[in-house]
């Protein structure tokens, strides 16, 4: 299981992941894959109820690693620039930690957004 995949499973994206990879599949139609339903994802609930939760003062919102720490998933280099080559982080970011690093936990919010999470877009941009 990819790293990702292992995100959106602890997030409970696991009916909305089902959902949008059918949906992705047939691409010849005019219509946008964007209009298959999606089911939302309170995604900011569960990261607040989980941070309130958790003994150790985790900025999940701006950390990639304290993200991955939060959902209790492996947030070392080796890990992090594993899901960065995932989801196509571009090469120059790649061999810069701190570039790649801001790079990957605005990917990973955007890719939950898309997926149906509900992120604030101030964490988006």
């Amino acid at each position: 299981m990819s790293l990702f995949s292992s995100i959106l499973d602890k997030l409970g994206f696991k009916k909305a992941a089902a959902v949008e990879a059918p949906a992705a599949t047939p691409v010849a139609t005019s219509a946008a894959p964007a209009a298959a339903p999606v089911a939302v994802v309170d995604v900011m609930s569960k990261l607040e109820g989980m941070a309130a939760a958790n003994s150790q003062k985790l900025n999940w919102k701006t950390s990639i690693v304290d993200l991955l720490k939060l959902l209790d998933l492996d947030s070392s280099f080796a890990a992090r620039k594993g899901l960065a080559t995932e989801l196509g982080c571009p090469a120059d970011k790649m061999g810069d930690s701190a570039a790649m690093n801001i790079w990957l936990h605005k990917t990973v919010l955007q890719k939950l957004a898309a997926n149906g999470g509900n992120i604030p877009k101030d964490l988006l941009g």
